[in-house]
């Protein structure tokens, strides 16, 4: 019998001690890994046993994972579910599906490919929409996963953002809306909470609030008419959190940031726009937050503000510490405390895993975690929907013509940082199908195997760079490092034909070192962006491609 259905009943959120309320206000951040020696982020990552004493011993509410398979996230949502006297809520982070953090599950475009087929063809990018909405909490609850921290709903009209990018929809305010509620339509075909991101609006804005803190200067007006609007569309679509930003609107407080103002949280989100699911911070960890406040000041200023959700703060067992001194010290009610717990009853209420029968009370809370199920990850029907919306926003003009066995050329990767990449291996398209083509590969990044061109050794080149928005350290460097290579490349008259994954600001940057040249864009990196669209730009007419390229 599990943990779960063993334990005797729970108090109601009012029978729980202040202490036992604030942490059921915190998430914390943990690997998806199932071994402490896999883990990538240590400063930000408890280990297995901290973690276990902030699910046992502390009673925190939710987890979010990074990182690990598939597999292994399920081994551990069944484990930490266990654990915990009140079920969990299991976040992740997967804008791109779930494959883009735990390997196994599939791997999606961002949504900004969305925006590129609706350009073609609105009505298929909002049933793309839809499918992958569906498609992303599908596969989150198959590995134990109930709250899926998407849709971005920012409107990404800055093309210098460095943080919101291609995570957006894109920049044209009613397509992004009608794409935000196509997505949570998808979403809600599954028991998988939603939540929307960055409230008021994180698109322009040209700083990076992973480091700095940004500062949205507009007035009320400009605000009410664009930046808020996908947020009230997707309120109104049944969005189940909002998510803040870490920036600065004078217009709105010219005293805190967005996540630390009670104007805005309360005054704006709570009440003027009538949203009373929880109100969720964003990673507390995060610069433009924890180098002006600190991780306990931030906290309580949070929950003052009006949040229900402490995401990823620094230090949970001090934060809650510092909001129950809080209380007791009347900076904050214990109405005010109880308030945000009992959204997040309702919340978890909701991601239960099996419906209950009229009158059920708090019987969700000894259900069992529902099952794992590997199976439904990755199938085929999955895989070819994120194979069409790579083919429908991918962009080809022109083709190469492959070099020789007599006259054999330069495989080009550009990247940022190659050690940290996940989808550039020996058996990644990017790197085999060129050498089925006579080019050798030359591996370049910006943290170490930089490469400037030397005109006495350049030889016809493919030239492949890997870039879109780089939170905390942004893609300058490599920008720089790419139109070196084909300015030199040009010059020389070496420069056969170029790709570009993931930045469609990135290729337009890049337009004026391409003249006549063939080139490809796909919003995706993973390796099946890259199987699509090689052979589209370098075609095999003697070979078909493998049916890897094709799935």
């Amino acid at each position: 019998m599990s943990q779960a259905i063993a334990t005797a009943r729970l108090p109601a959120p009012d029978g729980l001690s202040l202490a036992e309320q604030v942490a059921q206000m915190v998430v914390v951040r943990a690997s998806g890994h199932l071994f402490d020696h896999e883990i990538r982020y240590p400063a930000w990552e408890a280990d297995q046993a901290t973690l276990t004493r902030y699910v046992e011993e502390l009673g925190v509410g939710g987890v979010i994972l990074l990182g690990g398979s598939a597999a292994e996230v399920g081994f551990k949502t069944q484990t930490l579910q266990g654990q915990a006297r009140v079920p969990l809520l299991i976040a992740a982070d997967v804008e791109e599906g779930v494959g883009q953090r735990f390997s196994g599950a599939t791997w999606f475009p961002p949504p900004m490919a969305l925006s590129a087929v609706a350009n073609r063809d609105l009505e298929t990018a909002l049933a793309y929409a839809e499918a992958f909405g569906a498609a992303t909490a599908a596969e989150a609850l198959a590995i134990g996963l109930n709250w899926v921290l998407v849709p971005t709903v920012d409107i990404n009209n800055n093309p210098d953002n460095p943080v919101i990018n291609v995570r957006a929809f894109g920049d044209d305010l009613e397509r992004v809306c009608a794409l935000t509620q196509a997505f949570l339509r998808g979403v809600q075909t599954q028991p998988v909470l939603s939540a929307a991101k960055h409230f008021p609006g994180h698109g322009d804005t040209a700083i990076d609030s992973h480091l700095e803190l940004p500062v949205l200067p507009h007035d009320r007006d400009r605000l009410h008419s664009l930046e808020l609007v996908p947020f009230e569309r997707a309120i109104a679509a049944g969005a189940d959190a909002i998510i803040t930003a870490h920036l600065r609107i004078p217009a709105l407080d010219a005293r805190h940031p967005a996540t630390l103002s009670a104007p805005i949280l309360t005054g704006l989100l709570r009440q003027q726009m009538g949203f009373d699911g929880l109100i969720v911070t964003d990673a507390l960890i995060m610069g433009a937050i924890a180098n002006a406040y600190g991780p306990y000041e931030a906290a309580v200023l949070a929950v003052e503000a009006g949040a229900d959700v402490l995401l990823m703060p620094g230090d949970p067992e001090g934060v809650i510490a510092a909001v129950v001194e809080a209380v007791h010290r009347g900076r904050l009610t214990p109405e005010r405390i109880l308030a945000s717990v009992e959204r997040l009853w309702r919340a978890k209420q909701k991601a239960a895993p099996a419906l209950l029968p009229d009158g059920a009370g708090h019987a969700w809370e000894h259900l069992p975690p529902p099952p794992v199920q590997l199976s439904a990850l990755a199938q085929p029907a999955t895989r070819r929907l994120a194979a069409d919306m790579l083919t429908a926003s991918m962009t080809v003009q022109g083709q190469v013509t492959p070099c020789t066995a007599d006259t054999p050329g330069d495989n080009l990767v550009l990247i940022d940082d190659l050690v940290g990449c996940r989808f550039l291996d020996r058996t990644a398209a990017a790197i085999a199908w060129p050498q089925g083509h006579h080019y050798q590969l030359k591996l370049i990044d910006t943290q170490g195997c930089i490469q400037r061109p030397q005109r006495d050794s350049l030889r016809p080149s493919l030239v492949q760079i890997f870039v879109r928005g780089n939170p905390f350290r942004g893609s300058a460097a490599l920008m720089d490092l790419a139109t070196s290579w084909l300015a030199a490349l040009r010059e020389a008259d070496w420069l056969q034909g170029v790709i570009v994954y993931g930045s469609p600001y990135a290729l337009e940057q890049l337009r004026p070192y391409l003249g006549q040249t063939p080139y490809g864009f796909t919003y995706g990196q993973m390796p099946l962006a890259q199987a699509l669209i090689l052979p589209a730009l370098l075609p095999d007419l003697a070979v078909a491609p493998s049916r890897e390229f094709t799935d």
